[in-house]
């Protein structure tokens, strides 16, 4: 995606974030908008800290595990790392967790929220090498879009 695309997508994300009242809407719909603008993805969501572990949230694709240890798979790293996790070939990736099989590259972002990892914004790809570092720092712009929703929520 060229980074005119990503800005777009942006801005996209901050109207549709902009005076959001309810945490199952504002997930399943940013989950739903980064899936239609991301082309070459076949999952795209969240899953969400609870009793210490990553919870399936809102997501668009086919069925997903539903609970990931904290420091299992990529999700789990990028919650134990507090950092982005970018995987061009997941079948490289030393204990990836396969819930799609034909998922080949993901990203993965942390959702931090007063300094704990509140969840992680996950996308997969069914080819390698899908995600580079410009998708990565997009990708974490749209996140920082729906963390600060996310704490208008909670507010």
């Amino acid at each position: 995606m060229k980074q005119q695309d990503y800005e777009i997508l942006i801005e996209q994300l901050k109207a549709m974030c902009e005076g959001q009242k309810y945490m199952c809407t504002l997930l399943s719909n940013t989950s739903a908008l980064l899936k239609q603008s991301l082309q070459d993805t076949n999952w795209v969501g969240y899953y969400l800290m609870q009793d210490g572990k990553l919870i399936l949230g809102p997501f668009q694709g086919l069925v997903a595990c539903e609970v990931i240890e904290v420091g299992k798979g990529v999700c789990g790293t990028s919650v134990e790392r507090r950092e982005t996790i970018l995987v061009r070939n997941v079948h490289e990736f030393a204990g990836h967790i396969a819930c799609d099989s034909a998922s080949n590259s993901e990203i993965v972002v942390p959702i931090i929220i007063n300094d704990a990892v509140w969840g992680v914004l996950d996308i997969d790809s069914p080819l390698i090498a899908r995600f580079d570092e410009t998708d990565q720092k997009y990708l974490e712009i749209a996140a920082g879009v729906i963390t600060a929703a996310i704490k208008d929520i909670q507010s």
